[in-house]
């Protein structure tokens, strides 16, 4: 009787691998035999680039940008000893490769997976139950990404700063606030909203230990969305856990468009033409000393700039008004959390304008200063899903004669309209995203 079971146990599973492999048979005759594929580590997977990154989801076997029917050949291949294991191979996520990551792959292609495993942006591996219906995100910036990919009605709580993102989130700044991300989230609120899942950013001071505090049923996912040599990564694995993967593909498409035409007229600029810029953070300037946000380096060097202050090792150094005149930048980009959605009086940057930069003792003698190539950008376009918007801006300030067709205003209206449902805003009669503004 024994006997007779395992030989139709070992039946049912030649038939399931005998069913699962004919469908491959065009993408396996298709597939380079010789072709060896290296593996990854999920560092590896969470640091590609923006144009060859690889898809940190479990079942992208071929560690390519997608999962597809090719993964689903890569992974056979290998169960049957014509490929090396790869790191994401594991579709299932439970230590072996067989059949059951086959199905697995198959049930990611047509959306119809009940749970899927990805690497998340601080390098762990977290396993999401699907659907995901109940959303809670401690950041405006995961917000954002959830409109962006068409699924805004399943967050059921925010942070308490997108609550006061009234304009530019009309229906989401008006859910359950669960306290801040900073200064540590209600966790009986995320309990009583009964959460599937809940985004944070990756590392920052707070909540650490987030995980830790509640149970195993609530997923804890840990993204940025903040700049764009990860935006599309992140992008593309809320895609997957949302089931939105078409929706991020068109994000993706819009993105790339300007980026990436943006990115091959800078790649013709030699190295001596391209200007020093100064990246001030707005509101920590004072008489003696002002503080550069080092972090905005890539968006400087995307646009053909220099970052003055790229050799500093601090994330946020300090650095004397002395030095800032010694080093005489042709270009100068406040980075200023004035203006934005919610106003338009753009008194404010025009004080940081005039108060932090152009009137700072000794400033009138810099390049940029007296060429009137001096301007202030808001958070609201530099970081998250808009970051084009502000890519374009930086590009057309640091290089006016190569970008005189650019138009940031008409890019931002076309994020608004395609990427933000909900919001019924006009870039050109409302807010206030740079200063001075164009003319």
């Amino acid at each position: 009787m024994k006997t007779k079971t395992k030989m139709l146990a070992s039946l049912e599973i030649a038939i399931v691998l005998c069913s699962l492999f004919l469908v491959a048979i065009p993408a396996i005759a298709a597939q380079d035999q010789n072709q060896e594929m290296q593996k990854a580590s999920a560092s590896t997977i969470t640091t590609a680039s923006e144009d060859d990154f690889v898809l940190g989801v479990y079942g992208n076997a071929n560690e390519d940008d997608t999962i597809d029917m090719r993964d689903l050949t890569y992974v056979k291949l290998i169960f049957f000893g014509k490929k090396p294991e790869t790191e994401l191979a594991d579709a299932k996520y439970d230590g072996k490769i067989n059949p059951l990551d086959f199905i697995q792959i198959k049930l990611i292609i047509v959306g119809k997976e009940k749970e899927i495993t990805i690497v998340d942006g601080a390098d762990r591996i977290v396993t999401v139950k699907k659907p995901v219906e109940r959303i809670i995100t401690l950041t405006q910036y995961t917000a954002e990404a959830i409109r962006a990919l068409g699924a805004k009605d399943r967050i059921v709580g925010i942070d308490d700063y997108t609550t006061t993102k009234t304009t530019f989130f009309p229906e989401i700044s008006k859910k359950t606030s669960v306290g801040s991300w900073y200064s540590g989230p209600d966790i009986e609120q995320i309990l009583t909203l009964e959460a599937d899942i809940v985004f944070t950013y990756i590392k920052y001071p707070f909540p650490e230990n987030l995980e830790d505090k509640l149970p195993s049923s609530i997923s804890v996912i840990r993204f940025d969305f903040l700049r764009s040599p990860t935006l599309i990564d992140e992008t593309n694995k809320l895609g997957y856990i949302l089931g939105e993967t078409e929706n991020a593909r068109k994000y993706f498409e819009w993105h790339n468009k300007y980026n990436g035409e943006i990115e091959e007229i800078v790649s013709g600029i030699p190295e001596d033409e391209k200007p020093k810029v100064f990246l001030p953070w707005m509101g920590y300037t004072t008489a003696t000393s002002c503080k550069t946000f080092s972090g905005w380096m890539a968006i400087c060097e995307e646009t053909g700039g220099i970052n003055i202050a790229a050799d500093f090792e601090e994330y946020w150094p300090e650095v004397e008004l002395e030095w800032v005149i010694e080093q005489n930048p042709e270009v100068i980009v406040g980075i200023s959390a004035k203006g934005g959605y919610n106003t338009d009086d753009e008194s404010g940057m025009k004080a940081e304008y005039t108060n932090e930069i152009i009137e700072l003792p000794g400033f009138d003698h810099i390049k940029a200063v007296k060429a009137n190539r001096v301007h202030i950008m808001s958070f609201d376009v530099i970081n998250g899903h808009a970051q084009p918007v502000g890519l374009s801006y930086m590009a057309k300030w640091s290089h006016p004669e190569l970008f005189e067709d650019l138009d940031p205003q008409a890019i931002h209206q076309e994020f608004i309209d395609r990427f933000c449902p909900g919001l019924d805003f006009d870039v050109y009669k409302h807010g206030v995203f740079v200063y001075p503004k164009p003319s």
